[in-house]
């Protein structure tokens, strides 16, 4: 948690969708542009391989280990985009249940940025939120369509 006061905060959840590369430049330039910071969640889904604990553990550390290279990437990318060194988050759990408990702890979380499918379903986070989610986290999200262009992410910050 940060400890940066009037310091706005955007979180976005790091997935390997294409719309994320629109999220992540949109946050970051966004939040540099503002003075603020971008956190970088990555949310690792509970492992369905339960048959022997040793393998699912190891299952497990796996996927930590992919998400934590993966974050490295994102961390690079908001570098060179931003100038920012952003903040990395890796939780494991059901990822609407993550993301509550998350923005619960971290009360410096200003907005949440979620990408959005714009061919046929816009994907689940974004669902969830219009169907659940809104109605527990009391906070604005923006939804990003995911076929902005750079020039259009560039004119909105």
């Amino acid at each position: 948690m940060s400890t940066q006061k009037n310091k706005w905060k955007f979180l976005v959840i790091a997935d390997e969708t294409p719309e994320f590369k629109v999220v992540l430049r949109l946050a970051s330039l966004r939040a540099a542009r503002v003075g603020g910071v971008l956190v970088m969640l990555r949310i690792i889904p509970p492992a369905e391989f339960q048959h022997w604990m040793s393998v699912r553990d190891i299952m497990e550390e796996e996927a930590m280990q992919e998400a934590q290279e993966m974050m490295d990437d994102f961390a690079c990318d908001v570098k060179n985009l931003s100038g920012l060194k952003c903040e990395q988050v890796i939780r494991n759990g059901m990822p609407s249940d993550v993301i509550t408990r998350y923005i619960e702890e971290d009360k410096d979380i200003h907005l949440l940025v979620l990408g959005a499918n714009v061919n046929g379903d816009p994907g689940p986070l974004v669902k969830a939120f219009r169907e659940e989610l809104l109605n527990v986290l009391h906070m604005p999200v923006l939804v990003v369509p995911g076929n902005m262009t750079e020039s259009e992410i560039d004119k909105f910050v």
